[in-house]
């Protein structure tokens, strides 16, 4: 099938919208992309309605605005690139509140309104009933890591640094799957770059490798009960929003929380079953030389942009969304036990088909 996946990360960046050409389970094609950056009052506007609780006006008038700019973002890419057909599309939306302790996760985004829109089948709603059924809800990468990864030496890990970084591990046995998120990843820069200096970003890092890491920070930053808790395990982006190094300056800020970032990484290593022979990076934080350099410097085993092996990055989970659009299509499951800590194997999604005239 042709999907179009369409991913809304918890950086606030923009709509990445990717084409995939998939069977769902071991045929995976991945094909053209585009990012979409947020328009400054639309991301400021996202941002204020993190942590809602219910569907407040301001909240319905923000999703349905998201749902209009991924139908913008899907024409677009259709246009670029000639795809007259389309089978369906992966909408995962935008998560604005993540509280699997409570059996409540939450992305905004109307997948009806954007089925109207784009005259595609969608597929939507992609974590609620794994959290119904006892799961963290997240992350839901994983069954496509392991499909794109089928031929590489093992066991390896897949690390993607979005807002929030999560880890994939892939062993050598056709269910050895485990995932969990394994603390913030760019978020705390991101947050302390815009109240810092007013950027959206550390670009490339730059801030973060002039500056000096604050250790002490950094070693109460890591005694978090998060950390001790046993995998599968996931976050909402906030969780960690109260560790801002605000007696530091710019530069220190952001090398600190780049330590932390690799430090939280490096935490979750003792949760794997046998150390990967590789580490993938992927997401937003694969570009922060500070990141890597920290990766690397934590691991004897190559640490690597998955555009080493001529994935594309910045399109990974756009394409894995559209990849588990086929997959619910299918009734295949989304999320396992080591993923998740859903009690079974458990499909998932929600279609809405254009209307018919």
């Amino acid at each position: 099938m042709r999907a179009i996946g369409l991913m809304s990360g918890t950086s606030l960046d923009g709509i990445d919208a990717a084409l995939i050409e998939t069977d769902g389970i071991d045929r995976v094609h991945p094909g053209p992309s585009l990012t979409v950056p947020y328009p400054a009052e639309f991301r400021d506007a996202l941002r204020g309605i993190l942590g809602a609780t219910e569907a407040t006006e301001t909240v319905r008038a923000v999703e349905r605005r998201l749902t209009e700019l991924h139908a913008e973002a899907v024409a677009e890419l259709r246009r670029r690139h000639d795809l007259a057909h389309v089978d369906v599309i992966g909408f995962h939306g935008h998560t604005i509140l993540h509280r699997p302790d409570q059996h409540r996760t939450w992305q905004i985004g109307d997948g009806a309104l954007l089925a109207r829109l784009a005259g595609v089948p969608v597929v939507s709603d992609f974590r609620s009933a794994d959290v119904a059924a006892g799961g963290e809800g997240a992350p839901l990468v994983p069954v496509y890591h392991r499909a794109l990864v089928a031929s590489l030496p093992k066991p390896l890990a897949v690390l993607n640094i979005g807002g929030v970084a999560n880890l994939t591990w892939i062993g050598r046995g056709a269910e050895d799957l485990i995932a969990f998120d394994t603390g913030p990843g760019n978020a705390l820069i991101d947050d302390w770059m815009r109240a810092k200096t007013g950027a959206a970003f550390d670009a490339g890092g730059e801030t973060a490798t002039s500056g000096r890491i604050d250790d002490e920070f950094v070693a109460r930053f890591l005694t978090h009960d998060f950390f001790s808790r046993r995998p599968p395990k996931s976050l909402d982006r906030d969780d960690f929003a109260r560790f801002r190094p605000d007696h530091l300056d710019p530069a220190d800020g952001a090398a600190t929380l780049a330590a932390c970032t690799v430090a939280a990484v490096l935490a979750g290593r003792r949760f794997l079953p046998a150390a990967p022979l590789r580490w993938l990076v992927t997401g937003g934080g694969r570009h922060n030389r500070a990141v890597m350099k920290g990766l690397a410097a934590g691991f004897n085993v190559p640490v690597e942009p998955v555009d080493m092996l001529g994935w594309n990055g910045d399109a990974l989970e756009a394409h894995a969304f559209g990849y588990l659009a086929v997959r619910s299509l299918a009734g295949l499951p989304l999320s396992f036990p080591g993923t998740t800590r859903v009690p079974r194997p458990q499909a998932g999604g929600r279609l809405d088909r254009p209307p018919v005239f």
